[in-house]
């Protein structure tokens, strides 16, 4: 099943954001795709801002995972644009059960290494302001979460 929700600016994005996040658990992964510019690092932001983490998050590209560890729950935001597919030097699995949160950014690059039970959200540009949210859960923790807040 898919979820549809509309934002019309970056409020709304950083708001929806804050609405995942208030049904947080340890070990949750969301997998974000979407163009460039069409959201994914402003939907980690406000993730992170409802999680208590005041340290301005931008996306990292060339870092590929920052790890927030001064929150309620440790975030870890991950960008994996350059890889290529090839994630075999970052140990993924072991952040899938760090007690945290996982972010993907691009995760459609890396869709057989992500967990089998996730978040995608799918992030479509309609103008400037306007973003399409598909919400796609994988596993009965992720379908309440989206049924709670969607």
């Amino acid at each position: 099943m898919e979820y549809k929700v509309t934002t019309r600016n970056e409020t709304e994005t950083i708001a929806l954001a804050q609405n995942v996040e208030a049904e947080k658990f340890p070990n949750m992964v969301i997998c974000l795709e979407g163009d460039l510019g069409s959201g994914k690092t402003v939907f980690a932001k406000g993730f992170a801002s409802s999680l208590g983490i005041e340290e301005v998050i931008t996306s990292p590209t060339f870092n590929i995972i920052k790890e927030y560890n001064v929150g309620e729950l440790p975030l870890f935001h991950m960008d994996v644009y350059r890889l290529d597919g090839d994630v075999s030097s970052l140990g993924l699995e072991e952040y899938y059960n760090k007690d945290g949160i996982v972010i993907i950014e691009w995760a459609d690059i890396i869709r057989d290494y992500l967990p089998k039970e996730r978040l995608e959200i799918k992030i479509k540009v309609i103008d400037e302001d306007t973003r399409i949210f598909i919400f796609k859960p994988y596993g009965k923790i992720y379908e309440d979460i989206c049924e709670a807040v969607l």
